[in-house]
């Protein structure tokens, strides 16, 4: 097998005893009805499903690992969505929730999940997709989120690529799986990628702009960026501190809903919303001041989902925001780039050749935003935050753009992210459905929203929308 915290080469593949079954396990698995599962009904399951089948004895995590292991061993040679692959810790990992009795067994037990590669992993690199990172050790302890998945009987499988430092949109090696001439967005791109090609059921991301919903839309998954502040971002790379978010991607709602309540998003009674009736849904559609760059894929998938809400009964109600928004994308900007100087000085003055220029001008640029204009846009974002909450309580949820089309050909860019900022920067909870397609059969995602702190009523409408998309999307 391969070694614990061995990094492996991207496309080098596995030594042919890292995929065999250990002697002492069996060697199949079965669903509730006694039916024999192949390779390709494992790598196909749900994380739900594939706990559930672990935590009744129908299959071993052992079992489970191998199959995705194998997945990946015959795939991401091509689409390279991993950069760093620990298979013998994921193997001890799995043998050690095999020994656990039922009733010891978490709701993620032998849920293998990948991790974007700024987010510390006890014993594992973090690279950040840069080389001034290339021989550092490995981390000694857990990121926050990856202690919590752990807890709940998650593996840790390995880390996933990410563009350097998730601040660039200079893309990498890692490829669409929908069509390999693609990217598939970023920055959290290995982890969009993986989930999507069948390696793990989760994976979690980081958006600071659109890094989570744009790589969800370009490969058709579903992909959460919770409110900010829901999740600890204890142990992960800086960029913004006020925009920097942790997210997660999945193949289905389920496992979007399992993940809000083990990560305890708007946790308690009072956060429950009553379910969405369809004849009685009122949705807000806000094209946002962005919609001059929609492309026919966005227009296409836009006037579909329209169509698709009206004909289940909901009213649908189109919204212009005030003008004032419009500056938000300013605001954004001065933030983000006043942080970003914060965060990567350290770096700066350690390697600055290193650094690609995108992420140097954030320390030598000479025009940095005045005390006065940092503040205003400290102030003024945040009053639009109290604004954006009155507007989207007035709807059952709104619908927003991802994307501005399919995902770009070529791997030098990973797209543009002007449907995500806004949306970051006020902080509010954002979910990419995916189901729609552009001109060339792609996916077009598009965007449910809503107030603050409304991340459950944002799943319950995900959940609903997602089953109207459902059945459009081809299969990879």
């Amino acid at each position: 097998m391969l070694a614990s915290g061995t990094l492996v080469p991207v496309g080098s593949g596995f030594p042919a005893s890292a995929l065999s079954p250990p002697r002492s396990q069996p060697t199949t698995a079965y669903d509730e009805r006694g039916k024999l599962l192949t390779d390709a009904d494992l790598t196909s399951l749900s994380a739900g499903e594939a706990s559930g089948l672990m935590r009744s004895g129908h299959m071993t995590a052992q079992r489970y690992v191998l199959s995705l292991l194998s997945r990946i061993n015959q795939r991401d040679g091509r689409i390279q969505a991993w950069v760093f692959l620990d298979a013998e810790g994921a193997m001890s990992q799995a043998k050690a929730l095999d020994g656990l009795a039922p009733e010891q067994r978490g709701p993620l037990h032998g849920v293998p999940v990948g991790i974007k590669d700024i987010i510390a992993v006890k014993g594992m690199p973090t690279r950040y997709g840069s080389t001034i990172h290339d021989h550092d050790d490995p981390a000694p302890a857990d990121a926050a989120i990856v202690s919590i998945l752990r807890s709940a009987g998650a593996i840790i499988l390995g880390k996933t690529a990410t563009t350097e430092f998730a601040a660039t949109s200079r893309g990498g090696s890692c490829r669409n799986p929908r069509d390999l001439s693609r990217t598939p967005g970023g920055s959290s791109s290995g982890s969009a990628a993986a989930v999507a090609d069948g390696h793990v059921p989760i994976a979690v991301g980081t958006q600071t702009g659109g890094s989570m919903i744009r790589p969800g839309s370009f490969t058709g998954t579903f992909a959460l960026k919770p409110t900010w502040g829901a999740l600890s971002t204890e142990g992960v790379g800086r960029f913004s501190i006020s925009c920097d978010t942790l997210g997660f991607y999945t193949r289905n709602m389920d496992d979007l809903s399992l993940l809000s309540e083990i990560v305890r998003i708007s946790p308690g009674s009072r956060n429950i919303p009553p379910p969405l009736r369809p004849s009685s849904c009122r949705v807000a559609f806000i094209r946002s001041p962005m919609w001059p760059k929609a492309g026919p894929g966005t227009q296409g998938a836009w006037e579909q989902a329209e169509r698709l809400l009206e004909q289940a009964g909901a009213t649908v109600v189109h919204v212009e925001l005030p003008k004032v928004f419009n500056r938000c994308y300013d605001w954004r900007e001065t933030i983000v780039s006043s942080e970003a100087r914060v965060a990567f000085l350290p770096r700066y003055i350690q390697a600055k050749e290193k650094l690609h220029p995108s992420i140097r001008k954030y320390v030598e640029s000479r025009e940095h935003p005045s005390s006065e204009a940092l503040c205003e846009a400290y102030d003024c974002a945040s009053q639009l935050r109290n604004q954006w909450d009155k507007i989207a309580r007035e709807f059952d949820f709104v619908l927003t753009p991802s994307v501005p089309d399919e995902a770009p050909v070529g791997l030098e860019w990973t797209g543009s992210s002007a449907f995500c900022t806004l949306w970051t920067i006020l902080h509010a909870p954002a979910l990419n459905v995916p189901g729609l397609v552009g001109e060339s059969g792609l996916p077009v995602g598009l965007t449910v929203t809503g107030p603050r702190s409304a991340d459950r009523r944002i799943l319950e409408a995900g959940r609903f929308v997602g089953k109207l998309f459902g059945d459009l999307q081809p299969a990879l």
